[in-house]
């Protein structure tokens, strides 16, 4: 099966908005994620709606909640979704309201993939936390989210449609035991991006996951719950950790999920679909057909 679509490719620049008004797609397929500023995922989406123009993915809204950790947990947690306690850190002096239990880990409020979460961002101590926040509001310019650590296994989710029909594919888990010794048990940038690579990958993915019913069905639950609250449209890609009780937390909402099509590189979303007897090619159909149906395109 192949995408059988007429396809122009636009760029995410600051000509995508002319280029789509005289273009006017029947449907575009969203992957921009643009460079500029926190709402920077939701700024193709929004031109899109201005032009009244079909797309794929989450609104801006969304979009741009997802990508601030900060404002994710606040509504998790009003909704009271599980997550990790947690303090957002726009300047030193916030950590005088501090309480939280370490060890802890530390992230910029608005990156993906990795960025700013390295084997140093696990502390085990207030003064190496003052360090570590010191240099790196500094370097990134943005807040700092501080999480009390969650010590057990970590999963991601993949999930594909809208309100009923949405579909937990085949559960992936992370095992963070095969990392090499000398890494701290998170998926840091070291681990996706410098221990594992395209020549030497890691064998750190199990998919299906290898867990009870009982488990798994609190995964799906808790991962549909949180694709519902946050408005998640046709797909995202959802990652949690288990706590020292053994129960899932919600760590991330990824409504723009990576999704590279080389089975040798480690992207999870075309993992779970594989695993779930989709090509690369009918993945990306389903995501397309799931946003023309709700569109009433088809």
């Amino acid at each position: 099966m192949e995408l059988f679509h007429d396809v122009t490719l636009i760029e995410a620049d600051d000509n995508a908005f002319e280029k789509f008004k005289k273009l006017r797609p029947d449907l575009v397929f969203n992957v921009a994620e643009c460079a500029n500023g926190i709402s920077r995922e939701a700024q193709i989406p929004a031109m899109l709606d201005m032009l009244q123009i079909p797309y794929t993915g989450s609104d801006p809204l969304t979009l741009a909640t997802c990508l601030d950790k900060a404002r994710t947990k606040e509504v998790l947690s009003h909704y009271k979704i599980p997550t990790a306690k947690f303090l957002l850190v726009e300047t030193i002096s916030d950590l005088k309201n501090f309480d939280l239990r370490f060890p802890v880990i530390v992230k910029p409020v608005a990156e993906g993939s990795g960025k700013g979460i390295f084997n140093s961002s696990l502390l085990y101590s207030l003064d190496k936390l003052k360090e570590n926040l010191t240099n790196n509001l500094q370097s990134y310019n943005q807040p700092f989210l501080v999480e009390e650590f969650l010590p057990g296994r970590e999963f991601t989710v993949a999930i594909i449609g809208n309100g009923e029909d949405a579909e937990v594919l085949p559960i992936v888990e992370i095992n963070l035991s095969e990392l090499p010794k000398e890494l701290a048990p998170i998926y840091s940038y070291e681990a996706k991006w410098i221990v594992d690579t395209r020549d030497n990958p890691l064998n750190i993915f199990s998919c299906p996951a290898h867990i009870d019913a009982s488990l798994e069905e609190k995964i799906k639950a808790i991962s549909l719950n949180t694709y519902k609250v946050l408005r998640c449209r046709d797909w995202s890609r959802i990652d949690i950790r288990l706590d020292a009780n053994g129960e899932p937390n919600i760590i991330e909402i990824n409504p723009l999920p990576g999704i590279l099509p080389d089975p040798k590189d480690n992207s999870c979303f075309p993992k779970a679909a594989r695993s779930s007897g989709l090509s690369y090619e009918e993945m990306i159909n389903k995501v397309l057909f799931t946003a023309a149906k709700r569109y009433s395109l088809i």
